[in-house]
This record gives structure tokens, C-alpha cells and sequence, in this order.
């Protein structure tokens, strides 16, 4: 039996799951999971959603990952209920367009309201279906909240400047207008925020939006919406605004082929990533692409070890190293090197390990049985290529889909499986001896994510930033490589994408720009001084 403590007094309970073997029925439909009606949901829900719920595809069960229980069952859409929530998402574009940004802001705002007052219900969902610790699990939607509010701001100050015309007589400007329907396809790591990145900041910019999420985290998907929905309702604003199209990888085919979608949003791994932009592309489409991290942190020998250690544990260890921005990669100082491995492990070895659900624990389980699989592939490979587990490497003996957080030393820097973003919680330790090689080892990987620093020298540290220094999007000093602030532009080079969400001037990318020239006199001058008589 696996005993479920909840991890605050207002956490709905969730009491002791029964074997698998004595449970017929679908979790949802059970008393002790009775909170999960706070969220809309039932034993079956619809997934599509464009201003009504429905559903006519195959039926897909969701699992709990920390005991393989089936919780519930979503009804996917069917390539015909795709065509017609496309239809009526781009019919309510023509809506909300209208609507100026200051007011589509405010809608935003109760958005962001209304999951402020399901916080902890559905981080426990979140919890549930995803498989990350409580804390994280509303921290995710803390993430969408946040990111609402910056929207609001945000939809006071979006524009273009007025630039100095060089013909008397003549105004310059830029005009920023929708691009009108984007598509977002969003991966099971990050089932709630990562739609927030994208939808509060498309929306205010006046975009409708249609969401595809993972099948294995369908059920977040069906909650998040119906908040969404009910805004949109109470508003008497058309809910096709904000779509939703659970599915497979038959629906992500038809978003990323499809002309209608006037930006495709994907995040996930490289190797999908790239069929969906070559797809895009084929069409002359626009897409933003949030792709696989292979990221580093490197230790100098100036560093503040006690920064230095517990900041590897939560990159490498946070959310079962199922981040994109985890770290894989840790560099360490030949000087240091034995001294930060010790005290790394002996951190390991304080790693609570259990239920989500428990406010005790750090580290919960991988999401999937499939995962699992490619963890033990990866420790294999480790060892087959000369590298040595200094803790960890194996499948703990419990329900669920739990592996040790595992720490591989004495591979060298360019060893395949270190170049393999392996989405578990492997952390191979590699010794460096000059700056110059480490910032070189740090930017050889395809990927170009995330990257961190730790150091003491702040000439070292401007190199760091400079342009022979870290290539990624994100470039950390003295923090981990995980845990990036909404306000920042989020993002990575090379295969992971090069697409930039939520802060920043990302908001650019759900718009398209007009160079706009007003002759408001009688004459009519050429540019460059020509003379056309």
C-alpha cells in the first residue's frame, strides 16, 4: 500500500490508494478523490473545448506516476472536432481582436484570479497526473499566475515607436498587430506553465489561442481550461478564444501542416521539434520552438561550495530531472573536484525520496514507465563507455515509476551519452583544467539551453557573458542552471529552438510589425532625394 499524507490542511485528502488488482472503477469516481470535482472533472471528460465541450475521438486513461493507478479517462478530439474548433477559434478572433488591449488585459486578470483561487487544488492535479512534489506542483501554476499579471501591465505598453521621416510632410511608425490564431502544443514536464507563457501573453497581444497538451496529462489540460472558460463566460466573451484539442501526435501533425495556424508554439524534444519546423517551414508558417537542454554548470576553484552544492542537487535532482533546464553536465575545477564529488553524494544521500503528495518529500517519481526505461539505457551506456556511478543507477523497489537520483564521474567530455539529453536524473561529473577548455566543452553540445557559472572572479565572470563565453539563451552566475524568473525572455540557441516566451519583448513573436509611412502634406518627395519627373 502506498500511504498518501497530504501536504497542508487545505490540500484536499488523499487517502491510502487500494492494489490495483481490488480497483475497478476510475479513481475520480471514488470518494477520496471527490476534490477533483473542485476542478470540473468526472470518471470521463470531454477534451475539446471551443466554446462548447464535446469530444469524439479514442479514449484515453491517465495514470497516477507514483503508483501506475489509472485516475481518470478524456474523451481526445478527433480530426474532424479539430476542423471545427480551428473554424470557431478563428471566428472568434475577429471578437477579441476588436476588443482594445487594455480589456483583453483585464480578462487576463481574472484569468490569473481565478487560478489564484484553485491554486492548491490544482497543483494537487498536478501532483497527481504529472508526478512532480506538491511545492513544485503549485509553483507551476503560481508560474501562470505571475505571468497573468505581467501580461495586464504589459497590455498598457505594447507598441511601436515613431521614427523620424527623412521627407518633409511624412510621420514614420510601426504599427504592432495579432497574428491571429496560435497554436500551442505544450510536453507533460511542464503541463501548466508553459501554456500560461504563451496564452496570457497572445492574448493581450489579441490572438485567440488552441491548445494542444500532452495525452498523458490530459486531465490538467480539461482543469485548466474550464477556469479558463468560465472567465470567458462570465465576461460574454466567445470561450473559442481560448481552444483546447486533446490528442496525439495525429492533432500536432495537423496544427504544425495547418495554414490557419498563424504561429505554432512547440515545446518539447529536439527530435520532434524539428518535424514540426520542417513542417511549419514547407508552408512559409511561423513557429517558436522550445526544444531539448543538454545544460552545464561549471565549478571553479574559487567557487563558494556552499552555494555550489546545494544548487547541483536542485538542478540536477528538482522535478526528477525532468526540466529542460536540468542540469546534465557538471564541470568541476581538477582542484576541487574529489571534494565537491564527496559532498554531492553525501547530499544525495539525504534526498527524501516518496509520495508527491508528502510535504517532506524533495524527490518524487519519473512520469512514465517508458522513462524509467530510457533511465536504465542511460546508466548502461554510462558504464559501457568508461564512466563510473558514484550513487544511484538503479530502480527503487515501490510502486510507481521511481529511480535513484544517480551521479556518473570519469567519462570524458565528449563521451556520447554525455552529449545525449537523457530526461531523468543522471548527472555525469567531469573534470576541467583551464577556462578556456570548459567554456568550449560547455557550448560543444547540439542543444543550447541553459548554462551556469560558479565563480568568485568577475573578470571570469563578464567573459562568462561575453561572446566567447556561454552560447546558450540563459547564462547564470553563481545559480543553478533551473528556476528561471517570469520577467526574463526564456529560451535557448542551436537545436534547442531559439524561441524566446514569456518575458522580455517576447511578446513580439505573437505579433506581426508594419512599417507604416503617412504623407499628411501636399507634396509628394521620394526617399534617398530621388527625382522621379
Amino acid at each position: 500500500m502506498l500511504g498518501l499524507r497530504h501536504a497542508a490542511a487545505s490540500l484536499p485528502l488523499l487517502l491510502p490508494l487500494r492494489a490495483a488488482a481490488a480497483m475497478s472503477t476510475l479513481l475520480v469516481s471514488q470518494p477520496r478523490y471527490a476534490w477533483l470535482r473542485e476542478l470540473g472533472l468526472q470518471e470521463e471528460n470531454p477534451g475539446v473545448y471551443n466554446g462548447r465541450w464535446g469530444g469524439s475521438g479514442q479514449v484515453v486513461t491517465t495514470y497516477c506516476p507514483a503508483n501506475n493507478e489509472p485516475i481518470a479517462s478524456v474523451r481526445q478530439a478527433s480530426l474532424e472536432d479539430y476542423e471545427e474548433t480551428v473554424k470557431k477559434a478563428k471566428e472568434a478572433w475577429k471578437v477579441w481582436a476588436d476588443i482594445p488591449a487594455p480589456k483583453r488585459g483585464e480578462i487576463v486578470r481574472q484569468i490569473g484570479d481565478a487560478l489564484r483561487q484553485k491554486i492548491k487544488v490544482l497543483g494537487s492535479l498536478v501532483s497527481l497526473e504529472m508526478g512532480k512534489i506538491y511545492v513544485e506542483g503549485v509553483g507551476e501554476v503560481q508560474e501562470y499566475v505571475d505571468v497573468c499579471d505581467y501580461a495586464v501591465g504589459l497590455s498598457r505598453m505594447i507598441g511601436g515607436p515613431i521614427l523620424p521621416s527623412e521627407r518633409p510632410g511624412h510621420a514614420l511608425i510601426e504599427q504592432w498587430n495579432p497574428v491571429g490564431l496560435v497554436g500551442i502544443i505544450t510536453a507533460f514536464n511542464f503541463p501548466v506553465a508553459v501554456y500560461g507563457w504563451n496564452s496570457a501573453i497572445a492574448m493581450i497581444c489579441g490572438n485567440a489561442c488552441l491548445w494542444k497538451g500532452a495525452p498523458t496529462t490530459s486531465l490538467i489540460s480539461v482543469a485548466v481550461t474550464k477556469i479558463i472558460a468560465k472567465v470567458l463566460e462570465d465576461n460574454k466573451i466567445p470561450g473559442a478564444i481560448c481552444s483546447l484539442v486533446c490528442g496525439g501526435a495525429d492533432i500536432g501533425t495537423a496544427m504544425a501542416r495547418d495554414e490557419r495556424m498563424d504561429l505554432l508554439s512547440f515545446t518539447g524534444s529536439t527530435k520532434v521539434g524539428k518535424q514540426v519546423a520542417l513542417m511549419v517551414q514547407e508552408r512559409f508558417g511561423r513557429s517558436l520552438l522550445e526544444l531539448g537542454g543538454n545544460n552545464a554548470i561549471i565549478v571553479f576553484e574559487d567557487a563558494d561550495l556552499n552555494l555550489v552544492i546545494p544548487s547541483a542537487l536542485f538542478a540536477a535532482v528538482g522535478t526528477a530531472g525532468q526540466r529542460c533546464t536540468t542540469a546534465r553536465r557538471l564541470f568541476l575545477h581538477e582542484s576541487i573536484h574529489d571534494v565537491v564529488v564527496e559532498k554531492l553524494a553525501k547530499a544525495y544521500a539525504q534526498v527524501r525520496i516518496g509520495d508527491p503528495w508528502d510535504s517532506d518529500t524533495l524527490y518524487g517519481p519519473l512520469h512514465t514507465k517508458e522513462a524509467v526505461k530510457m533511465f536504465l539505457d542511460a546508466v548502461e551506456q554510462a558504464k559501457q563507455q568508461g564512466g563510473s556511478v558514484v550513487c544511484g543507477g538503479k530502480v527503487i523497489n515501490r510502486p510507481g515509476n521511481y529511480v535513484e537520483p544517480t551521479i556518473v564521474t570519469g567519462l570524458p567530455h565528449n563521451a556520447p551519452i554525455v552529449h545525449t539529453e537523457t530526461f531523468a536524473p543522471i548527472l555525469y561529473v567531469l573534470k576541467f583544467k583551464e577556462e578556456e577548455e570548459v567554456f568550449a566543452w560547455n557550448n560543444e553540445v547540439k542543444q543550447g539551453l541553459s548554462s551556469s557559472i560558479f565563480t568568485k572572479d568577475l573578470g571570469r565572470i563578464f567573459r562568462w557573458l561575453g561572446p566567447k563565453g556561454s552560447d546558450c539563451g540563459i547564462v547564470n552566475v553563481n545559480i543553478p542552471t533551473s528556476g528561471a524568473e517570469i520577467g526574463g525572455a526564456f529560451g535557448g540557441e542551436k537545436h534547442t529552438g531559439g524561441g524566446r516566451e514569456s518575458g522580455s519583448d517576447s511578446w513580439k513573436l505573437y505579433m506581426r510589425r508594419s512599417t507604416c509611412t503617412i504623407n499628411y502634406s501636399k507634396d509628394l518627395p521620394l526617399a534617398q532625394g530621388i527625382k522621379f519627373q
